[in-house]
């Protein structure tokens, strides 16, 4: 028995007999944690001053309520004055009333009518209650918005006006003499004034109108003039009660006739208070007024010259950032200033915005919104003259954000200007922070100074790419990179959009896991362990992490990795940790039995010591049954199985997941997965791939085709290809192919349609010819050329396999043929440099979008993914006119939009499927950078631009029916991080959905017929070029069919013969009245769709014959419009997995342990890594 307890791993006190015998219990623990988040706005004074001053609506109602109540105040004061007779007696409440006569012989001035007044005891009454709601709203308003100077909220003139006409009325209950007491209650007309004004304000934030901002100044300056008038009228009014005691409408018309300068003298002030009192609002008119109009003036003048400066005050005092652009159009503004300001530290900043142009009618209507007009600065100027510069406070800015302009016909020319303006700033204001964006990677490298780049092209080659083997990758990035709470789509009936929207509002955060309640109790822990059981605690998910020394970011460095206190921690949440709360469900539960204060795994470790040996077994046996295996079966999904653990062989016992171990075990640890092994047919190549496979070397690229390219570990040709051997539709003197049938790949093509071959183009192939992509999964890659490549760039690819050109364009039927599109996976088009620019706006993309649905048309099986200039356009994506589904999700976007969300298009189908894709929505990724330095490099990263070493890259995996066992997304966490180390980030899920509007009846029986003719055909052994798309090259592993491509997905609609049409219309005349004659409308239009597609089928086929290729690839009816997809990013560790899920990866680097070992190969680690895995054993040999 010690011989055997010495080779046990030992189990952590945590891992109990009982979990591991159910097996799928262990997401159901009780150190599973609830999380709260947004908690900083959960206590009594962030609730109040939510609901009093951040919260527009509210705060617009508490200010009206505020504005009806110094309205009534000054009413009661009418009321009073009305009643009041000075005739009938004068003195405080409850003295003797003393009669008083005016003398005008007289120069002494009686002031008992001056101090008292007659005050009913209702009016009282009224009135006091008025002051004391106004004294105790004032007071806590002054408490909410205290920050530190408390002389600052005292001397402010309305806080004085308020307790001036507040304070006399509360004494008055106490101290009941002076309820006779003259107190100004006119002077709340001011009050009521200030309360409009911010009214007003919160009326526009929270209606969000385009309200013009003249309109409230003309407003503002008509407020001003009456409360002057009805201060004078009750202040002359109430003096003169010792003087002539004049009446309120005749003070009224001798203030309209003094202001007036008109000035009859038939009413005049007859004692010196109020004679000087006239004097005073005389001079107070002359000053307000005039500076009211000059307001005015001023802000009309402002907007017609769409300029002005930048005082060197307000920069001083307040926090704001520049805007450099060539031109300014309304989609990039708005664009900027919704990210912008999403963030909440950010909301005072102010935002200052130089362009060359004159502000447009769109751009100046929303700048004259309330909500852009206090914060937004546009200053008419150029970057590259110091007085424009000095006018912005260039010096004084937070940052300077420098954007190209990517509508322009000639993007090199737009990047020269741009480099020119960072050059100009840098040399203006070096200690400014530049945040630059580059169009062509060629000019990267001249502003390499700056403190964050990011390069167009770049960016967009490299995530379409991905996109061809991890679907929707370009939704998954901008659901990352843009700020969302997650509540869009919360109201909506639909489940997949309800989780959709929820889960989009997941971002990467940071946070010194010394300081982190999510990693502290990790210190010392491996990475794997960390971010698995960080998941399943609190639902977060670690990607990364940077050391203290070092200033490289490391996705999922692996187990080896083991986190120190210094570490900074990068994660995926709603929000980030320092909003959340936290209840410990097992510490209540502990509370209630008496065991407070007991650690948080402290119940395990009372098990007997027969149980925790038993549960150790059970461990060890597990890991014994983890170890990794080659696929069983070729080609299809069985290299992306989950391997059922079993005990002896047997398989009797319910299946469990190994448990991830807190440091990783040498000898446990191996460079495979279970997910993709290829140790045994890539080293023994089958006779059919033969010397192709084995002819590979990995090495780097020898020809780069621009500075600043990151060198990335490819496969790579041993020797260079002949420029002829590239061209797809020709042969040459070493081959005679002329299309792509002819050589006969094994896996299908991926083509890229584009205008020119520019050297963004090579971001392209780089991430699909990775070290790290298994050799027997590359698939060939067709770029099909409007322009001939130049020799830099031929000379640039020449090294990789299987990379082919052709010219053609995409709108050319016979160009897509010869290229090979009937065998193609994946086609990407790439949006055209030479229609990025149009007369009309919005209409640079209408001959993509009309191309694009032809192709929709014709080859409906195919995964198409789409740039577009502008994100608006992609709703006429595979567009359907009359589908009441889409006109839903057009009815949701709206009232996204309307609700103020940065992401109203996420619900598009398109965008949601990843096959449509705008650079532009990648602009937030520079925009976040202000707040998180981090999230260039991060995406980097992701998309395999930069390659740290020992850092991991995204892929993919499949899960089939086979990998139902795992039940869970929390369990398929414990299963990839227990045996290959990979971190799941997010799902692609694909569901089916009828879109058409036909009846229900109908819908049903071509469901029936459907099913009945898939069942035919999947008794039909296709080949890899005749298979649908997801049986050929083995390539599942990674999941690149998009949208439906798999044969196990469910069956889609197909047309049948024509008989079959005919016997389904006989049964439609067995229905009678109205009912049946539209039943029989919808056959007659259904036929009519099906010989539509029968005419497209033949047109294709026409055409093959034509150009001489073979038409038994063509299946026109393998038809995969009904269906949605959509990406799941950190979804709950309780979701359901579903058949087809294709499940996000970060895999971390199989180079990060070749460091410590290829030196001594005869250790036993270097022996086992070399031979699990024979990719590790040539990668030395480049």
């Amino acid at each position: 028995m010690s011989d055997l307890d010495a080779e046990l791993v030992p189990l952590p006190p945590r891992y109990r007999f009982r979990d591991l015998l159910l097996g799928d219990q262990s997401f159901q623990n009780d150190d599973r944690v609830q999380v709260e988040f947004y908690v900083n706005e959960n206590t009594f004074k962030e609730r109040l001053k939510l609901f009093f001053i951040k919260n527009q609506r509210s705060s617009l109602r508490i200010r009206l309520f505020n504005f009806s109540l110094k309205l009534l105040t000054c009413l009661l004061y009418i009321v009073r004055v009305l009643l009041d007779d000075p005739a009938l007696g004068i003195g405080c409440w409850g003295c003797p009333k003393q009669n008083y006569t005016f003398n005008e012989s007289s120069s002494e001035i009686n002031w008992a009518p001056i101090l008292w007044v007659e005050r009913k005891t209702a009016l009282w009454a009224i009135q006091v209650i008025v002051a004391i709601i106004s004294f105790l709203e004032t007071m806590l308003l002054i408490y909410l918005s205290y920050k530190g100077n408390i002389w600052e909220q005292i001397f402010r003139v309305a806080f004085i006006l308020e307790m001036i006409n507040t304070l006399p009325f509360i004494i008055t209950i106490f101290w009941p003499p002076l309820r006779n007491l003259f107190i100004p209650v006119f002077l709340n007309c001011w009050l009521a004034k200030h309360a409009l004004e911010n009214m007003i304000n919160d009326f526009h934030r929270a209606i969000l109108r385009t309200q013009s901002a003249m309109f409230n100044q003309v407003l503002i300056l008509f407020c001003t003039l009456l409360c002057l008038v009805f201060t004078g009228t009750c202040g002359i009014q109430h003096l003169e009660r010792a003087g002539d005691n004049l009446s309120l409408l005749t003070s009224f018309y001798f203030c309209i006739v003094t202001f007036s300068t008109v000035g009859y003298g038939d009413v005049t002030p007859k004692i010196w208070p109020s004679q000087l009192l006239v004097v005073i609002m005389i001079c107070v008119a002359l000053v307000v007024l005039p500076l009211q109009f000059e307001e005015l003036v001023y802000l009309w003048m402002e907007r017609q010259k769409s300029g002005g400066n930048y005082s060197r005050h307000r920069a001083q005092t307040e926090k704001h950032v520049i805007l450099c652009v060539s031109s300014l159009k309304i989609d990039l503004l708005m664009d900027f200033l919704n990210e912008f300001y999403a963030h909440p530290r950010l909301q005072d900043y102010y935002v200052v915005i130089l362009c060359p142009t004159e502000m447009d009618i769109q751009v100046r209507r929303v700048l004259q919104i309330p909500l852009w007009s206090q914060r937004v600065i546009y200053l008419q100027g150029s970057a590259l003259k110091d007085q424009d510069l000095m006018r912005a406070k260039m010096d004084n800015g937070e940052a300077c954000f420098i954007l190209s302009s990517r509508n322009e016909v000639d993007r090199t020319a737009a990047d020269h200007q741009t480099i020119l303006r960072a050059w100009a700033v840098k040399d203006f204001a070096p200690n400014c922070p530049l945040y630059v964006q580059i169009l062509k990677p060629e000019n990267k490298f001249h502003v390499k100074f700056a403190e964050h780049v990011v390069c167009e092209e770049e960016c967009k080659y490299a995530m379409l790419a991905l996109s061809c083997i991890c679907p929707a990758t370009p939704t998954l990035i901008t659901l990352l990179v843009h700020t969302s709470r997650g509540q869009e789509g919360q109201d909506s009936p639909e489940q997949w959009q309800r989780m959709y929207g929820r889960c989009s509002g997941n971002e990467v955060y940071h946070i010194r896991m010394g300081d982190s309640k999510f990693f502290r109790e990790y210190e010392g822990k491996s990475f794997t362990y960390a971010a698995f059981h960080a998941h399943k605690k609190y639902g977060v998910c670690l990607i990364g992490l940077k050391r203290e020394e070092n200033k490289s970011i490391l996705l999922n460095p692996g187990p080896r990795h083991i986190l120190a206190a210094s570490d900074t921690c990068f994660y995926i949440n709603i929000t980030k940790e320092e909003n959340s709360a936290f209840i410990f469900k097992q510490e209540e539960k502990q509370k209630k039995k008496g065991s407070a204060g007991q650690g948080l795994y402290e119940g395990s470790s009372r098990l007997p010591v027969h149980s925790i040996i038993a549960s150790m077994g059970t461990v060890a046996m597990d890991l014994q049954n983890t170890e990794c295996r080659p696929a069983q079966s070729g080609g299809g999904s069985g290299g992306s199985k989950l391997a059922l653990p079993t005990e002896n062989g047997s398989g009797s016992r319910r299946p469990s997941i190994a448990p991830v171990l807190e440091v990783a075990d040498s000898s446990t640890l191996l460079p495979c997965d279970l997910l993709s092994d290829q140790s045994e047919d890539e080293m023994t190549p089958s006779d059919e791939e033969g010397l192709s496979v084995a002819e590979y070397v990995k090495g780097y690229p020898p020809n780069s085709p621009y500075i600043g390219s990151s060198p990335t570990l490819c496969h790579l040709l041993p020797v260079k290809a002949p420029f002829c051997c590239l061209r797809l539709d020709k042969g040459c003197k070493h081959n005679s192919y002329e299309d792509a049938k002819a050589y006969g790949f094994k896996n299908k093509l991926i083509i890229v349609s584009a205008e020119t071959a520019g050297n963004g183009l090579y971001n392209f192939i780089v991430p699909l010819r990775a070290y790290y992509r298994p050799r027997r999964e590359l698939n060939p890659i067709v770029l099909l050329l409007d322009n001939k490549p130049d020799h830099h760039f031929l000379e640039a690819i020449c090294c990789f396999p299987m990379v082919y050109y052709m010219e053609g364009s995409v709108d050319n039927l016979d160009s897509l043929l010869q290229c090979g599109i009937i065998y193609a996976d994946n086609l990407v088009v790439v949006d055209k440099e030479s229609t990025m620019s149009a007369e009309e706006d919005y209409m640079a993309d209408a001959k993509t979008i009309v191309s694009v649905q032809t192709m929709f048309r014709l080859f409906p099986s195919l995964s198409i993914t789409t740039e577009l200039t502008h994100p608006s356009n992609m709703r006429f994506m595979q567009f359907r006119a009359k589908d009441s589904y889409s006109l839903a999700l057009s009815r949701l976007e709206k009232r996204e939009r309307e609700n103020g969300s940065n992401l109203a298009f996420m619900f598009r189908l398109p965008f949601a499927a990843g096959r449509v894709f705008s650079i532009s929505m990648l602009d937030t990724l520079l925009y976040q950078s202000f707040v998180k330095d981090y999230m260039i490099p991060i995406t980097r990263l992701l998309l395999g631009l930069d390659t740290t070493p020992g850092s991991g890259y995204l892929c993919a995996m499949k899960i089939t029916e086979d990998d139902l066992w795992i039940r869970t997304y929390g369990r398929l966490f414990q299963k990839l991080c227990s045996s290959s180390a990979e971190i799941p980030i997010g799902i692609y899920r694909t569901e089916c959905h009828v879109f058409s509007s036909e009846p229900h009846n109908l819908r049903a029986q071509s469901q029936v017929s459907v099913s009945m003719g898939d069942r035919e055909d999947a008794r039909e052994a296709k080949g890899p070029w005749g298979s649908r798309a997801g049986t050929g090259g083995g390539g599942s592993t990674h999941g690149r069919h998009a949208v439906g491509g798999d044969s196990a997905e469910p069956p889609l609609l197909r047309r049948k013969s024509l008989p079959w049409a005919r016997r389904l219309s006989r049964k439609g005349a067995r229905h009678t009245g109205k009912a049946a004659a539209e039943w029989i409308s919808q056959q007659r239009l259904s036929l009519y769709q099906r010989s539509e597609r029968q005419e497209l089928s033949e047109l294709v086929k026409n055409r093959m014959k034509h150009l001489g290729l073979p038409t038994t690839g063509y299946d026109e009816m393998n038809d995969h419009q009904n269906t949605l997809s959509y990406v799941l990013i950190n979804p709950p560790p309780d979701t359901r997995l579903e058949p087809n899920d294709i499940v996000y990866l970060i895999r971390s680097d199989p180079l990060a342990h070749v460091a410590s070992s290829s030196r001594s190969r005869k250790s036993s680690c270097g022996n086992k890594l070399a031979s699990c895995s024979p990719e590790t054993r040539d990668e030395t040999q480049f």
